[in-house]
């Protein structure tokens, strides 16, 4: 790839990451201000504020991340900072995958309308804990970044084993822990939030028919307040849905197919990488009146103060 187009790459991952970085800061900062000035969140709140704090993380990480490897390649594998980087991204990728689950279910629980008992208990019973399931994902995503460092130490080991003896089978071990270890670990512990953000989707998809075909049968106009609450909320989630599987796709394929710092491909695929934490912020964002209406707030001050 001629150098210039990499430098284009370069400067859109930054644009992308930084952008990413002030919507999910913006994010954190308006529900802190609700939360200290009401003394508590809802539910909703809660997961929102959990999703862009991870998110915000998350992105710092991996932008500090990309650019130590980018320029000390060498230094990079010898060093502490690969398990370092390793340890915190592990650990928050996997805490953001089960907070966007856990909204996609809120956001079910809140818009269908099925009568079955079991869904009308899990409707009633689900905002009460959801703190103790954003603590349990923070448990699960400890247990999950464990998993995952035995094996960044297993390859970083192996590193020092090859440097030191010259064995060069150390590639092929590498890869063939990337695919027995790390594929399938990244498989089973994706696919379980994954799983729940699809059904969620499904049932608030089946949950709109039923209530559309209620509307035609009562004559009933089908732009009535339930409706509209069940397209803004699929709207929301299958434009989340995309860029989650965006997202997990490009992990399960980063386990195939690695990119060095000295691919042509590594920032283009850095930037599909994160492209979801960087576009999910804005899709919350215009999608909660509250956020909505301060950040449209923000946008009239700064267009006052540069006309001024």
């Amino acid at each position: 790839m001629h150098p210039a187009l990499t430098a284009l790459f370069m400067l859109l991952f930054i644009l992308l990451c930084v952008l990413g970085v002030l919507a999910n800061a913006f994010i954190v900062w308006v529900l802190s201000r609700e939360w200290v000035r009401r003394g508590r969140l809802l539910p909703s709140d809660m997961i929102l504020i959990s999703l862009g704090a991870s998110h915000f993380c998350l992105q710092s990480v991996g932008m500090g991340n990309n650019f130590y490897y980018f320029l000390h390649l060498v230094e990079y594998r010898r060093g502490p900072a690969w398990q370092l980087f390793g340890l915190f991204w592990d650990f928050l990728n996997s805490a953001t995958f089960w907070f966007g689950s856990w909204l996609s279910v809120l956001f079910c629980m809140k818009v269908a309308n099925f009568t079955h008992p079991t869904f009308l208990w899990l409707k009633w019973r689900f905002p009460g804990v959801v703190p103790l399931l954003l603590l349990g994902s923070l448990l699960v995503a400890f247990i999950v970044t464990l998993l995952f460092f035995w094996g960044n130490h297993a390859l970083y080991r192996g590193f020092f084993i090859e440097t030191f003896s010259g064995n060069m089978a150390y590639k092929e071990w590498s890869r063939r822990l990337e695919m027995h270890y790390f594929l399938p670990l990244k498989l089973v512990t994706l696919s379980i939030p994954c799983s729940s953000f699809l059904v969620s989707i499904a049932l608030l998809v089946s949950s709109l028919r039923r209530h559309t075909r209620r509307m035609q049968h009562s004559a009933h106009s089908l732009q009535d307040p339930s409706a509209q609450a069940h397209t803004a909320a699929l709207k929301s989630l299958i434009s989340f849905l995309i860029l989650y599987l965006l997202s997990f796709l490009s992990l399960v394929i980063d386990a195939v197919v690695f990119f060095s710092s000295e691919s042509e491909w590594y920032w283009p695929w850095q930037i599909v990488t994160y492209l979801c934490t960087s576009v999910h912020p804005f899709i919350l964002i215009f999608s909660n009146l509250r956020l909505r209406g301060v950040f449209r707030q923000l946008i009239l001050l700064a267009r006052g103060f540069w006309v001024a």
